[in-house]
């Protein structure tokens, strides 16, 4: 009874062997550092440390809208669905290198016509049927290629998390933002109104011309239709965010004015090392792919050589059920059968399309870091000017704000025609909406700076450390590019 089991321990103790080329992690295909010189800041000291993402975001309100989205949005419920079955799919590769054991019973009759004899035989059985032996790792490489793709998509599944973390909060600071020009754009409507009615009564009493009449009420049309524009934008802004959120945001956790939010959105402090890039979900997932890719060679060149199958069957047989299990009912069988490819076309055409596909996905992998690299880079360079923009900004509308209150009065007492009020009072509006702009590009940036170098600790799964343990130090880029398709069994 024990032959065929030590059939099957002595075959799967031969499939030691593994075609797949040695995996090496491509070095990174950019500068060691970010850069440096006039539009960027002072880097941190020491290493980028990842960040959860209520270490960023500590408005208590915004807080509640992005833990909301992660128990709401559909996007990320799709991508832990894909988790599951890429999980599900690996479980199932990795079952046919196992043994299928199968069992069997029941009984045989059969009578004939003109007789009262007959055959009764009853049977029960245990056994493998068409197990394969892994000779030369076809089954172990396949079986890695797909856990390679479970992994890649928990990655996925994380950027999906990170992206949307920072979509609910650029989402949340542009409603307060368009809700702060739509207090503008009022404001002006009602000055402008104010300096039309006196305007026009000027202008009655012979005082002023009616192109004084005529450019106010250019201004204040102008005004009016702001606010028009900016009505509906926060109202398609509010829709945005319930969409993000995936459910309906009450009234009391919309954002206020634009300025109180500063306190609510933290400066994300950024080493010097580019390494970091490499924790980005992004980066993990295309490292996932290439590496799956790699395996897929292994599993294409064992395809050259003989495949062995493996059947066994142990069990019982009796013309009498009261004796199926004595001991002279026992029996047992084993089989094996080998087949080898005589023409290779098929495999030939495999084989390089999977050494294709692995340069499909090296090129895929160093430009997922390059454009990572430039992601981060362009956030430094709008982190390392925007707040002198600010305060530039800062002292146009102050300035801007002193001159329209002078032009107004001069106009009042008749010193000047409205042309000079004019012009400083549509400037004064102009820099007030630029001011909201540039004070939204700060917090943006922000939010920009934390999903780039993709530093959301919180959101660290159990497949960036599974797959931690499968890259290498070295980083010789070439060993990634092995493009040999000699098949050269290894142990």
């Amino acid at each position: 009874m024990r032959q065929p089991f030590l059939i099957v321990a002595t075959a799967t103790l031969l499939s030691g062997c593994n075609l797949a080329p040695v995996y090496v992690r491509p070095a990174p295909p950019v500068a060691p550092s970010f850069p440096t010189g006039p539009a960027y800041g002072p880097a941190a000291s020491g290493t980028q440390t990842p960040l959860a993402w209520r270490d960023v975001f500590t408005d208590p309100s915004l807080r509640t809208i992005i833990d909301r989205a992660l128990t709401n949005n559909r996007d990320l419920r799709a991508a832990v669905a894909n988790i599951a079955s890429a999980r599900a799919q690996y479980r199932v590769q990795r079952a046919s290198q196992l043994p299928t054991i199968s069992a069997s019973g029941g009984p045989s009759l059969s009578r004939g016509g003109n007789t009262t004899g007959g055959i009764d035989s009853y049977s029960a059985d245990v056994g493998v049927s068409g197990f394969e032996i892994d000779l030369f790792g076809r089954l172990k490489n396949l079986s890695k290629a797909a856990f390679e793709t479970y992994l890649g998509t928990e990655a996925g599944a994380r950027n999906t998390r990170l992206a949307l973390i920072a979509e609910t909060a650029t989402a949340y600071a542009t409603l307060a933002a368009d809700q702060d020009l739509l207090a503008v754009a009022q404001d002006t409507v009602a000055s402008t109104a104010r300096s039309l009615r006196l305007t026009r009564s000027l202008n009655d009493a012979g005082l002023t011309g009616k192109v004084d009449v005529r450019s106010i009420e250019t201004t204040n049309a102008q005004s009016r239709s702001d606010v028009e524009n900016a009505t509906t934008q926060v109202a398609q802004d509010r829709n945005t965010l319930e969409l993000l959120v995936g459910a309906p945001v009450e009234a009391a956790l919309l954002p206020g004015k634009l300025d109180t939010l500063e306190a609510g959105i933290a400066k994300v402090p950024v080493g010097v090392s580019s390494e970091v890039l490499l924790r980005r979900p992004d980066v993990i997932e295309a490292e996932h792919q290439l590496i799956g890719a790699n395996a897929n060679i292994g599993a294409a060149r064992a395809a050259f050589f003989p495949t062995i199958t493996l059947t066994s069957a142990v069990g019982f047989a009796s013309t009498a059920l009261s004796s199926l299990f004595t001991g002279g009912a026992f029996s047992w069988s084993g089989s094996s059968s080998a087949s080898v490819p005589i023409f290779g076309g098929t495999n030939r055409g495999n084989l390089a399309y999977s050494v294709a596909q692995r340069d499909l996905y090296l090129a895929q992998y160093e430009k997922a870091v390059q454009s990572a690299f430039r992601e981060v880079a362009d956030a430094l360079a709008r982190a390392g000017t925007i707040e002198r923009q600010q305060a530039a900004q800062a002292d146009l509308l102050r300035a801007s704000s002193q001159a329209n209150v002078l032009a107004e009065a001069r106009y009042r007492e008749g010193i000047d025609t409205y042309l000079s009020a004019l012009v400083t009072q549509r400037t004064y509006y102009t820099a007030r909406q630029t001011k909201i702009a540039t004070d939204l590009s700060a917090l943006s940036n922000r939010v920009t700076l934390y999903q780039v170098l993709g530093g959301d600790s919180a959101g660290e799964g159990a497949g960036e450390s599974a797959g931690s343990s499968l890259y290498p130090a070295n980083l010789d880029r070439s060993a990634a590019r092995s493009d040999d398709p000699t098949p050269k069994p290894s142990r």
